[in-house]
């Protein structure tokens, strides 16, 4: 559930009426939750709150957008909840991977909130195997989409006239029968978020890329910038891939992205 921070002038409002909700999933390479760090870094966004929930693994550190010293020793925990009016935007960012069998709960609590916080759409980044992908998908760009029923009738033609993919269903049982199913090898809760929002009439889109584990920096940017081809969250000012890269604000805490530097006294 959520729970608003109080930064002494009152708590924050569970409230986000006409919102888009914009969060992660915890899948391969940590592509969206590294795409939501932009975001948020590059926008500015301030902590509202938390997402009180026992799904995932207990975690604590310091602020990872720190930008001085007086605010590097605020504390972060494994959900947190950013938020930007004057864009209806809200953030969740998750840090850590989920307890076993705690996918479905999540769930649950997540759409729950999304009702009664009355977003009026989620959007979830995520990734996906790129060795498990079938022939059509090794062709082209490695950036799908999916958009629930609801949400495919307000922005469909969006989409098809950003000329974006679809992600593709695969045979269950190839050579057996025609039945096609989602797949998302990698992916995380994204499938089972995605089944149960279609389920449950609420609008959602989930972006993703296909990738490998590794520095996943690149398809952080890139997922970012497939994002705001869509939502137009900063002003692109140029169509180089390094240009737009540049205009993304990197997070301090991404300078131990791979850890401490090998001690001197190793050589």
């Amino acid at each position: 559930m959520f729970v608003p921070c109080d930064r002494g002038e009152g708590s924050a409002s569970s409230d986000f009426k006409g919102f888009t909700l914009l969060m992660p999933a915890v899948s391969v390479g940590n592509v969206g939750q590294l795409a939501i760090d932009l975001v948020i870094s590059t926008l500015d966004m301030t902590k509202v709150g938390y997402f009180y929930t026992d799904c995932l693994v207990p975690m604590v550190g310091n602020n990872p957008y720190a930008t001085a010293e007086e605010n590097s020793v605020e504390l972060s925990i494994n959900a947190e909840v950013y938020s930007l009016p004057s864009k209806k935007l809200v953030v969740l960012q998750i840090r850590s991977p989920f307890i076993k069998n705690k996918y479905r709960p999540f769930c649950q609590t997540l759409l729950s909130w999304v009702k009664s916080s009355k977003c009026a759409r989620v959007v979830v980044l995520s990734s996906s195997h790129a060795y498990q992908r079938n022939d059509e998908q090794l062709l082209g760009t490695p950036l799908r989409y999916l958009l629930t029923p609801d949400l495919e009738k307000a922005v469909g033609g969006v989409m098809q006239e950003l000329n974006w993919k679809e992600m593709e269903k695969v045979a269950a049982y190839p050579g057996i029968n025609d039945r096609e199913v989602l797949h998302i090898p990698g992916g995380g809760i994204t499938k089972l978020l995605f089944t149960e929002s279609c389920s449950n009439g609420i609008q959602m889109a989930v972006l993703l890329k296909f990738c490998s584990e590794g520095d996943n920096i690149p398809d952080a940017f890139a997922l970012v910038d497939y994002l705001n081809e869509w939502l137009q969250l900063i002003k692109s000012k140029s169509n180089n891939l390094t240009d737009m890269c540049s205009q993304w604000k990197i997070p301090s805490s991404w300078r131990l992205l791979f850890g401490n530097g090998l001690p001197p006294a190793l050589f």
